[in-house]
Formats: structure tokens, sequence, C-alpha cells
């Protein structure tokens, strides 16, 4: 499985925008993990873009991701990428044994934390965003609501990173794509 035939899968079943960003940011994260820990920077790639390919058409904790596995499957994804996931969402039961699945899970939640910090600075970008702004809004448990800190907190941990380093780690990622992300800001805030 390559990074054109998931994306295709991903664009066959999300519509939203935002999600196919959240995944793209989740992507950009993985490959920036893939590379620091000498892993296959493809495959980590693939499992981060198909992490919540499903979410549209299975909206409910019930059902994603495990009603996606059989979808999954019946494009071929190796088991690897599907085991992986299955396990980044907590409630399946199935645990995060591999490097490749304990960054997914790291992954996934802080990634729309930093959006949510880089969308309301004036920049309403990631190229002046630093750990401590996220920091700052971390405390403001109404902010970003949605984004479960446990879980960030639990993802970094489980990765063995510490939690702000981490927070910075992703957001190299994702400025590595901030353009795709629409978090690149204007011209004139980066002159």
């Amino acid at each position: 499985m390559n990074r054109e035939a998931a994306l295709a899968i991903v664009h066959q079943y999300i519509k939203n925008p935002n999600l196919v960003k959240h995944m793209l940011a989740v992507e950009a994260a993985m490959r920036f993990y893939a590379r620091k820990f000498s892993e296959d920077e493809e495959k980590w790639a693939v499992t981060a873009l198909l992490h919540d390919f499903d979410w549209e058409i299975h909206p409910t904790m019930e059902e994603h991701p495990l009603a996606g596995e059989p979808i999954l499957r019946s494009y071929g994804v190796p088991e690897e990428i599907i085991r992986a996931v299955l396990s980044h969402a907590s409630h399946t039961g199935i645990p995060r044994e591999t490097l490749m699945e304990k960054a997914l899970f790291a992954c996934d939640e802080v990634t729309g934390l930093i959006t949510a910090v880089a969308l309301v600075r004036p920049s309403r970008a990631l190229y002046d965003l630093k750990p401590k702004s996220v920091k700052n809004k971390w405390k403001d448990r109404s902010f970003a609501a949605g984004a479960n800190r446990e879980e960030i907190e639990q993802g970094a941990a489980e990765l063995g990173i510490p939690l702000w380093d981490h927070v910075a780690n992703v957001i190299e990622a994702m400025n590595g794509i901030a353009e795709v992300l629409d978090l690149a800001g204007t011209p004139q805030e980066n002159g």
C-alpha cells in the first residue's frame, strides 16, 4: 500500500476538508517520527492517512474504527497497518504494542490541539507557534474541548517523549505542510 492508494481511499470516504487536513497533519507528524526512529516512513504515513478514513460513515465510538476494518481489508491494506488503525482508539481494547502504533496514538489528538491554537493566533499560522502557546491554552479546558488532554499526555508517555518536546516535534512536522493545512499565514505576515 502506498500513499497514492491510501489517499484514494481517504477521498472515497471523506468529504470534509478539515478531516482530510487532520489526516494530513497526522501523516506529517508520523513521517517526522518515522525518520526520528529510523522506521519505514511510507508505511507510517499510510497508517496516518488511513487512521480516520471511516469517521464520516462510522461517526460513533461503537463503530469507529472497528467497522472500517473489513473495508481496509477489502483494499488489501496490510494487517500491520489495520492493527495500528484499530489500536489508535483506546475503546477498541486493542493494545498498542509497536512503535508505529504508539506514534499514531501520540500524534492523533495533539494535531487537533495544535491546529486550534494556531487558528486563534493573530497570524493564524504555524510558523510562529511555540510550544509555550499550546501550553498556555492547555490549561483552559474549555478551549479545544474536543482535544483529549489525557490522551495527549498518555500518547507522549507511551512514545517515550516528554510532552512539550512532543508538542514541539509535531509543530515542526506540521509546519512542513503548513500551506496544505491552511496554516501558513499570509505573505505579509511571513515577511
